[in-house]
């Protein structure tokens, strides 16, 4: 029997290194669905809108957030508007929110919005049918987050004011959101931030159902989980790798299946994105990043005369390709 159980562990971890654990995991028992015609409705989604300078709030649904918004305030439109869509068994009330409500409360000039589709994408159910009706909403979600988007610049909010970020699943209905509101507008949002977008049901998909270049005037990709719980795929203008190759962090333990689903380690690296992000706002340069062409060459300093930008929220958005971050330097 333990020859048994060592073969099998082995096996295990052969799978897990080579990333085909996760494929096994998520094939195998989760049904992915991008289908566009099933109709959902997503009246329920929540929008929280926040201006911290004035210490005013206001939340409505999203199908009556713009006319709630706009007849109940006078929107300055010089203002940024940080728009935030977080991802699965997210909720309004937990500590990634309040992470995002901390780090801008202090940013002058702009506005917050942050997005509650929990009762969506809730665990209720269990894991993995949950997970499937997550992923089933996403196009809805994205769509409506289009459509509120788009009514907020038809009532004079300018696109190149907009900067939408995304975690998890929230990066990969953001780019539904962009396609939707440069159909309504003819316009692109100025910005679009992917914080480790998700790989289970997106890694492998159609890259129409991701987040990616194009839905933005510029769209910026981290990866902290690849291969984990965030996909491996190069999607946006700009793709940033943070330590050992987006794949685990240096704060967060391998766990006991290097790799697997969605273990504590794996949640740790997965959420470890959206700190780094919100770390950045209130770091005059942000996280210094190279160029290269794989983190082998990058590790081996292959790269280190390679061009250099700024990774995080100070992005300077002139800047494509793939690059890649060690936080060492920085003491994360």
């Amino acid at each position: 029997m333990s020859y048994l159980f060592c073969f099998v562990l082995s096996a295990v971890f052969a799978y897990s290194s080579a990333g085909l654990f996760r494929d096994v995991l998520y094939s195998n028992w989760i049904t992915c669905n991008h289908d566009k015609f099933l109709n959902y409705g997503v009246s329920e989604v929540q929008i929280f809108f926040y201006d911290f300078q004035n210490n005013f709030n206001l939340s409505f649904p999203i199908e009556f957030a713009v006319e709630g918004i706009t007849s109940s305030y006078n929107l300055d439109i010089t203002r940024r508007l940080i728009f935030f869509n977080p991802g699965y068994k997210s909720h309004i009330s937990k500590n990634t929110e309040e992470l995002v409500r901390q780090t801008f409360s202090d940013v002058p000039n702009i506005y917050l919005i942050i997005v509650d589709h929990s009762m969506y994408t809730s665990a209720k159910g269990g894991k993995f049918a949950s997970y499937e009706r997550s992923v089933r909403h996403v196009y809805y979600i994205g769509t409506a987050i289009g459509n509120f988007l788009a009514g907020l610049q038809k009532q004079g909010f300018p696109s190149n004011n907009i900067h939408c970020i995304g975690h998890s699943l929230g990066s990969q209905m953001l780019g539904y959101a962009g396609t939707r509101f440069t159909e309504l507008t003819n316009e692109k949002i100025w910005r679009i931030t992917g914080l480790d977008p998700a790989g289970p049901c997106f890694s492998n998909g159609s890259v129409e159902d991701q987040i990616r270049s194009g839905v933005a005037n510029y769209v910026e990709v981290y990866h902290c989980n690849a291969g984990g719980l965030g996909t491996t795929s190069v999607l946006g203008d700009i793709d940033f790798f943070f330590n050992k190759a987006g794949k685990k962090q240096p704060t967060c333990h391998s766990g006991i299946i290097p790799g697997k689903g969605e273990s504590d380690a794996a949640k740790c690296s997965h959420k470890a994105c959206v700190r780094y992000y919100t770390e950045s706002v209130h770091l005059k340069t942000g996280y210094l990043a190279w160029a290269c062409d794989s983190y082998d060459h990058y590790s081996k300093g292959s790269c280190s005369v390679n061009q250099v930008t700024i990774a995080g929220y100070n992005n300077p958005g002139n800047v494509t390709g793939t690059f890649y971050v060690s936080t060492d330097m920085f003491g994360v």
